[in-house]
């Protein structure tokens, strides 16, 4: 054997060796999504039902872990296939385990986490009134059989569709479409969430509410562990160092584009750039370029990003605002809608050029390979949507879909769970803090100490001498609060309750938009601050607090003045003016 041929004996080697090693670690990162959907689904959602859905993502992977292991795998994967429809099982992991280990092992790991997948982004869209139970059982039913099936005739060799030359890299069609197809149907049949839309006496939906959920934060958390664990997910499966290289482009190009076209499609549209739909636009992207990333350019990216970031935002608010669909999480807009436009841009945009070496229309002008890809979405989409309907209807008929209305208003944290809270350790949502005001403070914001009113420390006192005590509630902007809490202070008020209020004033502030849908502002976030005083002027307390928190804008925030008969101070028993004294 000659030098060269040893140099290229060792270097394919290692290179078999290392890719083998980065497919198992690209599988690590596509579980690791596992919690950045978790995290999109929780913050898009209420609080209280945010115990439920990061039980029902892990639970997921576990049991579709479980039933992939029975016969998921032998279905999609099985070396004995029946008409290029569905493999045989032979169950070799129980069976033959040293020869699975050897031919199946990596395999197994990379399939089991692409199909938890599959799975998972059903949970979003069926948020917040979904039976447990019942998502456990369609949840295994995606993974034992409608997942293996189809994905089979993509992935396995010997599947129609590879045979045809249908093209999904790395899962579209075989996981985003399967799983938005399912969302879509499940939303359907499980109904609105309470609340959602408001009906008129003919039934006819007069007025779609916006439900915000209660962590943008989480949301984007979610999204950014989603789109980095992304790079294992398209590009897990790379053959060699210029594959991998532009599959990672292509993964950066498109996301990216899609969340810059939604931001100024939104901006335009509504004013604001919707943060929530620019998250959703990274997704988007992503499902978008998944089909397509060995096999598109830059300038294919571009387009199926530009056209992602559009029709991410046009599926939503028309699911919402036109067929009132409820999906809180934008799953259907996501994933069905820009999985069937991924793996369509395939046909349309595969460059030559590109790694996958495809044959798109606008490049060769050859229309076979659209053809063969539309075949195949309409196929995967046929199939899944057959057998989940069945499987939905079934379960609604059984042990039923929906929690009972009074289970879905309390949350399913508690009915469900019985969890009493995600965050326990938190103050809850409508919080009340004591301040016990000890030392004067240095007023802030735009009442210096110096122009602080004088005052007097001498009771008001009523016609017949005893003093007169006064409750000043004050409803102001939660960013002038610090400046409030100073200024009060300074006045020598003693003590003070605040607590954190929604409410709104005749004007009820700005339309503002969250995903498309006007939110009422009936019901904006203040702070109120409850004082009560004696021998504090309420005329000084009044202009003070006018001054600090004036900016001249609505919502400004107003002052109501009450008279007080008496006050009780638990501790020591004493009672008016006196309760209200802080020495002993």
């Amino acid at each position: 054997m000659g030098a060269e041929q040893i140099i290229s004996l060792v270097t394919e080697t290692v290179s078999t060796q290392v890719f083998g090693i980065w497919f198992l670690i690209g599988a690590a990162l596509v579980f690791f999504m596992q919690a950045g959907f978790a995290m999109v689904e929780t913050g898009f959602t209420r609080a209280k039902n945010a115990g439920n859905i990061i039980m029902k993502n892990l639970m997921d992977f576990c049991i579709g872990t479980v039933v992939f292991v029975l016969l998921g795998f032998s279905l999609m994967m099985a070396e004995d296939y029946v008409m290029g429809f569905i493999g045989i099982p032979n169950l070799d992991i129980f069976r033959n385990f040293p020869g699975f280990i050897e031919e199946n092992a990596s395999s197994f790991v990379f399939n089991l986490v692409f199909c938890a997948t599959a799975a998972t982004i059903v949970s979003g869209a069926m948020a917040e009134r979904t039976k447990f139970l019942s998502y456990c059982i369609y949840s295994g039913v995606i993974s034992l059989f409608v997942y293996p099936v189809e994905a089979g005739w993509v992935w396995n060799s010997q599947g129609w569709l590879v045979q045809l030359g249908f093209h999904d890299f790395a899962g579209s069609a075989a996981i985003h479409s399967v799983g938005g197809v399912t969302a879509l149907i499940g939303a359907v049949l499980v109904g609105p969430r309470l609340g959602k839309y408001m009906e008129d006496e003919e039934g006819k939906v007069k007025k779609v509410n916006a439900i915000p959920g209660h962590s943008i934060t989480l949301g984007a958390l979610g999204c950014f562990i989603l789109w980095f664990g992304w790079y294992g997910f398209n590009g897990a499966a790379a053959w060699d160092n210029t594959s991998l290289a532009s599959i990672f482009l292509t993964t950066t190009i498109a996301p990216a584009v899609a969340t810059v076209t939604t931001m100024l499609f939104t901006w335009i549209k509504n004013g604001k750039p919707d943060v929530s739909m620019c998250l959703n636009a990274s997704l988007a992207g992503l499902v978008g370029i998944t089909a397509g990333c060995d096999a598109l350019d830059a300038l294919g990216s571009v387009i199926v990003g530009i056209v992602s970031g559009i029709l991410v935002v046009a599926v939503v608010e028309i699911l919402d605002l036109r067929l009132h669909i409820d999906d809180p999480v934008g799953a259907v807009g996501v994933h069905l809608a820009n999985g069937v436009w991924g793996t369509a841009a395939v046909g349309l945009l595969a460059n030559p050029d590109a790694p996958a070496g495809l044959r798109g229309l606008f490049y060769t002008g050859d229309p076979g390979l659209l053809w063969v890809q539309l075949l195949g979405i309409l196929a995967i989409l046929a199939w899944t949507a057959a057998l989940m309907t069945v499987t939905f209807v079934i379960i609604k008929r059984t042990v039923g879909l929906r929690v009972e209305p009074e289970e879905e208003i309390k949350g399913l944290d508690s009915t469900e769970h019985g969890l009493l809270s995600a965050y326990a350790d938190f103050a809850p949502a409508v919080e009340s803090l004591d301040y016990g005001c000890g030392n004067a403070m240095a007023v802030t914001g735009d009442t210096p100490a110096a122009e602080a009113i004088p005052v007097k420390k001498e009771p008001t006192l009523v016609p017949d001498g005893v003093p007169k005590l006064t409750k000043v509630e004050i409803i102001c902007r939660e960013s002038r609060f610090e400046a409030l809490k100073s200024a009060m202070m300074a006045l020598g008020i003693t003590g003070m309750t605040v607590s954190h209020v929604l409410g709104c004033g005749v004007q009820k502030g700005k339309p503002e938009y969250y995903r498309g849908v006007q939110v009422e502002a009936s019901l904006l976030p203040k702070i109120q601050v409850d004082i009560v005083v004696s021998r504090v002027p309420v005329s000084s307390v009044v202009e003070t607090a006018k001054r600090v928190l004036y900016t001249g804008h609505i919502g400004d925030g107003k002052i109501f003045i009450y008279d007080v008969e008496d006050v009780v101070k638990v501790r020591t028993g004493e009672t008016g003016y006196n309760a209200l004294q802080d020495v002993e």
